[in-house]
């Protein structure tokens, strides 16, 4: 899942404004922030596999770092002790941040661990059950947050135009037909694996970088 957890984060945004934006954006995609990292280091691993659908075009062959549960526990635990001046805000970070590995156990192909190189794997496998149509449902996933937090922000008049606009590009861009992976995983290794780390590592902290700053923007017209 990608744009699904960027539109988890706008829900959960929407729902408690009062709570910053950056740790909530930012959390829903830490572990794949770290993920990316790991990958580029080559602490996890993946293999380029061009029919892996719908649109990853890579076998997730170990990455119990950041998605196994256990990783992902702990992760959301050290995301929320950034924040833990303010309980509150610390709390909604770490929920944000487990909320990466909730969303993506429907999607994921038996390749979440319990913990590190345990035998024990999960994920209901949506990717490989029904492929391109696994995108599909992540589409229509997102559409109804969209909506749910348009309702949500616009009692609070907040335009989320440009976040929304953000995430339909990207969804299209990670489609099965233009998803930028399928180009990385025509490369050479070690090529291949960095590229990928890189494409998820900045897939997840550029754009939530720039939906925080948009809705600070929005935001800050109505203290001025």
């Amino acid at each position: 899942m990608y744009v699904g957890h960027l539109a988890i984060g706008l829900a959960i945004k929407s729902k408690f404004p009062k709570i910053p934006t950056l740790p909530i954006m930012l959390g829903v995609g830490f572990l794949d922030i770290v993920d990316g990292l790991l990958i580029v280091l080559g602490i996890n691993h993946v293999t380029a596999n061009l029919n892996a659908g719908p649109y990853l075009f890579f076998d997730l062959s170990f990455i119990d770092w950041d998605h196994s549960l256990m990783m992902a526990l702990l992760l959301s635990l050290v995301w929320a002790l950034f924040f833990s001046k303010n309980k509150q805000v610390a709390l909604f970070a770490g929920l944000a941040c487990f909320s990466h590995w909730l969303a993506d156990w429907p999607m994921h192909n038996m390749d979440l661990a319990l913990y590190p190189y345990a035998d024990t794997h999960m994920g209901y496998g949506l990717w490989g059950k029904w492929g391109t149509g696994s995108w599909v449902f992540e589409g229509f996933f997102s559409l109804a947050l969209l909506i749910y937090g348009w309702k949500n922000f616009k009692k609070e008049h907040i335009s989320i135009v440009w976040p929304s606009i953000l995430l339909i590009l990207s969804f299209f861009n990670l489609s099965p037909w233009l998803s930028p992976m399928k180009h990385a995983a025509t490369l050479a290794e070690p090529m291949a694996s960095v590229v990928h780390g890189v494409f998820v590592f900045s897939g997840f902290l550029w754009p939530g970088l720039l939906i925080t700053w948009l809705i600070h923007r929005e935001q800050r017209k109505h203290t001025v």
